[in-house]
């Protein structure tokens, strides 16, 4: 891998980890398209380059972890089921789904569909909690549960989390919110499990390029959160949706 390669997934992983498209889906079919292989370091760098975005998550939101006890704890509560299932999964997920590119256009098509439809039919209703600290505990946890089926590249983490959270009485607005708030313990998991399992897999040089996609998603992201937030008060998620779709078409159709 390259300069300029490192740079393109350092805008791709930023533009797409907080949005319900699949950021791991979109880093995969990225090196496809680039030529590059699945090999164990690229596996890696997938996982490990999300910490750029994650940083940024950090920054805009520094006092729901430092200052707000409550959201705090949902969080954490809401991170248990994701981190006891990753683990238990982490061999398949890095030997088989990280290496099916049909597994991820699969998911991104599925979810697209039920993106679509779940819009279409979802409605917010004025008895919902607007306080993200009201939300029972019991349902932080479902949507840690929900979380979890994005271990299989495509779902998409905030997808999943997203829907899981406005089906069970998540403002639109909290929701998002708490999605970014989750990803951080997600993924840092993610990330620390698969460096003490695969460090050997890093040579000098691309400890180096990581730390520049790392830097390139960082501030991508947080131009990326910004937008969604916004969006997401005036519009659904149906956009998205179609999007996922189409990518999934594009790539069965034309990519060989």
């Amino acid at each position: 891998m390259i300069w300029w390669q490192t740079i393109i997934f350092g805008i791709v992983e930023g533009l797409t980890e907080f949005l319900p498209v699949s950021s791991t889906g979109h880093l995969i079919l990225t090196a496809r398209l680039l030529g590059l292989e699945q090999t164990e370091f690229m596996k890696s760098f997938e996982i490990v380059i999300q910490l750029g975005a994650i940083l940024a998550v950090l920054l805009v939101y520094w006092q729901s972890f430092l200052v707000r006890f409550e959201t705090l704890k949902r969080v954490v509560i809401a991170f248990m089921p994701t981190a006891v299932i990753g683990f238990v999964l982490y061999k398949i997920v890095k030997k088989f789904f990280l290496s099916s590119e049909p597994l991820v256009l699969g998911s991104l098509f599925v979810g697209g569909i039920i993106l679509i439809a779940f819009d279409r039919w979802h409605k917010e209703t004025s008895d919902q909690t607007q306080d993200l600290n009201r939300i029972p505990a019991s349902k932080c946890f479902l949507v840690g549960v929900i979380q979890s089926l994005a271990v299989i590249p495509g779902v998409s983490r905030a997808g999943a989390t997203i829907v899981g959270g406005l089906s069970l009485g998540f403002t639109r607005k909290n929701i998002v919110e708490f999605s970014f708030l989750l990803a951080v313990p997600t993924i840092l998991a993610a990330t620390v499990l698969d460096l003490l399992k695969n460090r050997e897999a890093f040579a000098g040089a691309d400890w180096s390029m990581l730390g520049l996609g790392s830097a390139v998603s960082f501030v991508v992201a947080l131009l990326s959160i910004k937008f969604f937030i916004r969006y997401v008060q005036k519009h659904g998620f149906t956009a998205f949706g179609i999007y996922r779709i189409l990518l999934a078409l594009v790539f069965w159709i034309f990519v060989k």
